[in-house]
């Protein structure tokens, strides 16, 4: 830009008392509130008091501010200022209020006219040269924009694609503070960024992990595909080497695609975790999350000083992968159970309480037992008495009641290995995945926030599930010869039930039945003896 035109747009004159306001958001729990950054400059003694409940990060902006103004031929105003961010019982963190504090004290200090400040979000960090870093929290940010009635928001060009995502609203990427106040005033006239979410989502790729790939193991694939088609959570449980990481990886190409709405869900809790990639304005694929057992109550579930989504969010609408379950802390898993039971994660403090919301498949994965031979076909255990037990003890009774299919992985023969034929590939299977969901959308048509069978109510099961009496004799002698749990039973209602949605069956059969109670191993009483 020559200099002439910086010249246009740099007002010179100190006003004796000034009040600008942009407008920005911040994030609580998925969901952004407004907020109005305020700034007051007035003759005085040269200071700068803030309020508003800022934290560390939102003071030191002051620091980043003053040498970019420098830098791009500006300068922090020698004036008695007040930095407020209203509300101001709300927390503000980050450093995504560099851009819009840094316009309003230029404003107000009567370097640059104010004229479209009403008209935009803003967010972004300032580098001490003045270039726009990225921040997180855009989608969330850009959608309580177009709901406040703004004409549009300026975010950082790493960014600009994921605000795009939200229609009826202008987005424009930035490269600079010098970049944005050319476009205010007028000077750097620019095209709002397009995203077509549709063509999108149409555009999806599959994954490059195929059930194809994987020889033998068909009772296992069977049994995720049944999985994949109810939403119900499972456990394989074989010895090391049987297959069991390779199988779960290739769940998600069984998935169904996410809709709209679901990726938008998905895409705001990535965008406020900070864990979307440069330039990525939609995650088309649902999540698949594996954590390693060492990991934190906190980084699983989510929390912390100031609340995060933890990997059971970043799951939602996905897969969250535990390897080597009894290998988590005890405590880890227990922080488990409410989420699997309700779908959200509530985080309070003494101030706020933040939701996350958590709508995952949960796959987990374990050996036997220590040495990983018990059951083995071919090899024996070496664990001495009562080790099993206690090994198994690591997984308490009731987050195991809320599995719905325990599933034994024994390892695959050399003859199923040195077939030349390729298996099923997940396309095929995927394709009875998504018949069986659709049944289950209609069939849960009138049931808010309801749309697969792992979700039925007690109340529910007995109006879906209906067993005739040859079935309910089938049930009774299940009960009583394998000595399976009473827990057990609105388990295999359930899972006989997604058995006979991918048959296109309306009744639920003995057949049904039967393989729904096949799936319930760990419910003997005799088993692991």
């Amino acid at each position: 830009m020559e200099e002439a035109e910086e010249e246009d747009f740099i007002v010179r004159e100190v006003l004796p008392s000034r009040l600008v306001k942009t407008y920005s958001a911040t994030i609580l729990g998925v969901d952004a509130t407004t907020v109005n950054l305020e700034v007051h400059a007035a003759q005085g003694q040269p200071k700068t008091f803030w309020s508003g409940l800022p934290d560390n990060a939102v003071r030191e902006s002051q620091s980043r501010i003053e040498a970019a103004l420098k830098v791009n031929g500006f300068r922090w105003p020698g004036m008695r200022m007040v930095i407020n961010l209203a509300p101001a019982d709300i927390r503000k963190e980050g450093s995504a209020y560099d851009l819009p504090i840094a316009l309003a004290i230029l404003a107000a200090s009567g370097q640059i006219p104010s004229a479209l400040f009403a008209s935009f979000m803003m967010m972004g960090e300032l580098s001490l040269d003045g270039r726009l870093m990225p921040v997180r929290g855009v989608l969330p940010v850009a959608i309580q924009a177009r709901k406040e009635g703004f004409r549009g928001i300026l975010v950082p060009t790493a960014n600009d694609m994921e605000a795009a995502v939200v229609e009826g609203l202008e987005v424009y990427g930035m490269d600079s503070l010098k970049e944005v106040i050319g476009f205010l005033n007028g000077l750097q006239p620019r095209q709002p960024v397009k995203f077509d979410l549709r063509e999108t989502l149409r555009a999806a790729e599959r994954p490059e992990l195929d059930f194809a790939d994987v020889k033998g193991q068909e009772n296992i694939k069977r049994a995720l595909e049944v999985a994949a088609a109810g939403g119900h959570n499972v456990i394989l449980i074989g010895p090391p080497g049987a297959g069991k990481t390779m199988l779960a990886r290739r769940m998600p190409g069984i998935l169904p695609e996410l809709s709209a709405e679901e990726a938008l869900e998905t895409t705001k809790i990535h965008s406020v975790a900070g864990k979307l990639g440069r330039g990525t304005g939609l995650i088309r694929e649902r999540p698949f999350r594996a954590p390693h057992h060492t990991i934190s109550d906190v980084a699983l579930v989510g929390g912390g000083g100031y609340p995060k989504p933890g990997e059971i969010s970043l799951a939602h609408n996905g897969v969250l992968f535990l390897d080597e379950l009894p290998e988590f802390k005890r405590s880890v898993l227990e922080v488990m159970r409410q989420p699997l039971e309700d779908r959200k994660v509530t985080i309070s403090r003494a101030r706020f309480a933040v939701e996350y919301p958590s709508n995952f498949m949960l796959l987990a994965s374990m050996n036997p037992c220590p040495c990983g031979f018990l059951n083995h076909p071919e090899k024996d255990c070496s664990c001495g008495f009562g080790v099993v037990d206690r090994y198994l003890q690591r997984i308490s009774g009731p987050l195991l009641d809320r599995i719905d299919l325990h599933i034994e992985v024994v390892p695959v023969p050399f003859r199923e290995l040195n077939k030349g034929h390729a298996a099923e590939p997940s396309r095929d299977i995927r394709r009875r995945v998504m018949n069986a969901r659709d049944i289950q959308a209609q069939r849960f048509s009138e049931e808010k926030g309801m749309h697969s069978n792992a979700m039925m109510s007690s109340r529910q099961i007995r109006e879906h599930c209906r067993i005739d009496e040859a079935g309910q004799q089938l049930m009774k002698a299940a009960m009583e010869r394998l000595d399976l749990s009473a827990r057990a039973y609105d388990r295999i209602l359930k899972v006989a039930r997604t058995i006979a949605d991918l048959d296109n069956s309306a009744p639920i059969r003995n057949e049904h039945l039967a393989e729904a109670i096949n799936y319930r191993s760990m419910d003997r009483a005799n088993w692991g003896k």
